[in-house]
Formats: C-alpha cells, sequence, structure tokens
C-alpha cells in the first residue's frame, strides 16, 4: 500500500487554483503524470500539465478527452474538483446563476464521467474522487443553488460508482466544509470574517466549526489522494465530509 502515484496519470479538473489546485500538485509532487482542467490558470506556471477546458460544454469535453486518451489510453485517476458558487435567496436568485451553477457543478461531472467511464471499464481499474460540498448534507442560507447541485452531484457520483463497481474501480466523495480558497474569501466581507465563520451564525442556523479553523486546500487534497490510493483498496461508495465537524456528522 502506497501514496506513491510514480507511473499513474492522474486527471483534475478545477485545477487551476483552489482545491483543484492544490490536488494537482499534490498528485504531481507523489510522482504522478497530472494533466489539470480548468477555464484559466491564472499563474505564471504549473507543475503539471494543463488543458484549458470548459466542463460544462459537452462537445468540449468530448474532444479533448478522445485526444488525450487517444494520445495516452492510460487512466489511472479522475478527480471532479471543478465547481462555481452563486450566492442569493432561492426567490432572488436569477434563472441564469441557477443554471450555471448546475451546469458545471453537476453537468461538468456527468460530461467527465460519460468521456472517461468506457476507459475506466475497458482497464478494469482506477479511482474517480468527486468534490461535493458539506452543503450537500447541510442547508446554508443564500445557497440553495449550490447546496442542491451539490446534492445531485453526490447522487451522480455514487450512481457512477455503483455501475463502475463490477469493473474494479472505486468512485468516492469528499465533501469539504469552508476552506481558504477564493471561493470563500469572496464570501468573506470584514476582517473578522474568518473568526464569524468558525465561531457560526446561529440566525442562519449554522453550527460552526468545532475543530475551530479553517481548512486548507492541502488538507482536502490529502483525503482525495488517500481515496485515490492503496490505502483506500477496498473504499467505494462513500462520501468523506472534510469540514471540522461544522455537520455534527450529518
Amino acid at each position: 500500500m502506497s501514496t506513491d502515484f510514480s507511473g499513474q496519470r492522474v486527471w483534475v479538473t478545477g485545477a487551476g487554483k483552489g482545491i483543484g489546485y492544490h490536488t494537482a500538485l499534490a498528485f504531481s509532487a507523489a510522482g504522478a503524470t497530472v494533466i489539470g482542467f480548468d477555464l484559466a490558470f491564472p499563474q505564471d506556471d504549473y507543475p503539471f500539465a494543463t488543458e484549458t477546458l470548459n466542463v460544462a460544454d459537452a462537445e468540449q469535453v468530448s474532444a479533448v478527452t478522445q485526444r488525450l486518451l487517444t494520445d495516452a489510453p492510460q487512466l489511472d485517476v479522475l478527480v471532479n474538483a471543478a465547481g462555481i458558487l452563486r450566492m442569493g435567496a432561492t426567490d432572488a436568485l436569477s434563472l441564469q446563476d441557477w443554471q450555471e451553477t448546475f451546469a458545471v457543478n453537476v453537468g461538468g461531472a456527468f460530461n467527465m464521467f460519460r468521456a472517461t467511464m468506457p476507459r475506466f471499464r475497458e482497464q478494469r481499474s482506477g479511482a474517480i474522487v468527486t468534490v461535493a460540498s458539506d452543503a450537500a448534507h447541510t442547508p446554508r442560507t443564500g445557497m440553495s443553488a449550490y447546496g442542491a447541485s451539490k446534492a445531485a452531484l453526490k447522487s451522480l457520483a455514487l450512481t457512477v460508482g455503483l455501475e463502475l463497481a463490477p469493473f474494479g474501480v472505486r468512485c468516492n466523495l469528499v465533501s469539504p466544509g469552508s476552506t481558504d480558497t477564493d471561493m470563500q474569501r469572496r464570501l468573506w466581507k470584514t476582517s473578522d470574517a474568518e473568526q464569524q465563520r468558525i465561531k457560526g451564525f446561529p440566525e442562519q442556523f449554522k453550527l460552526g466549526i468545532p475543530l475551530g479553523k479553517i481548512a486548507r486546500p492541502q488538507e482536502i487534497a490529502g483525503t482525495i489522494m488517500f481515496l485515490a490510493s492503496s490505502h483506500a483498496s477496498h473504499i467505494t461508495l462513500q462520501d468523506i465530509v472534510v469540514d471540522g465537524g461544522s455537520t455534527l456528522g450529518a
């Protein structure tokens, strides 16, 4: 059993920044050949191969993945980490925000599943880890689109796991809580916003974070790597919530 991914090929969506970036970075450091997918790559340099891709565009996903699998048929790990957040009360949220949230958070993963499942079946091995959210477990005011999309994503990923299990392919989820990413920081409007999130917001029925800290992207990446590794060789159809205890195990 090892977390050495030498000789393995890993694909990570949403790799331009945030959890996807740190996940791709960790796999690369562990010896894997990594391809990161995203709409944009804002840094000057990335220590892994990059492919500009809109995961919500089914035709684009099909074309890019077919090209890559033709060049190198092996695919050991797929990480679905691409996601967007659109905030707003349910009756104030625009239809466009609702549709875009589902197009990326659910549709993007669906497009990647559809493009890669034949390859996983054929090689009868591999691991898929999909990044959902603790919002799929506990509702948050102003996050109806995000929470609903992540709940749908969870159901989708578990169904794919059930369909691929007979072929020896493991499919699991990681559901992060508040994590120090650009997406999270856009929600912090005051200098003490991080501490307020840790303590909780009783008026929103948020419980706070019992461990007393915000997650770092590397902590989510570490869980993803565990699920993709041989240490998790008998783990599939699971959703590991990495939220410092804020959902109280819900």
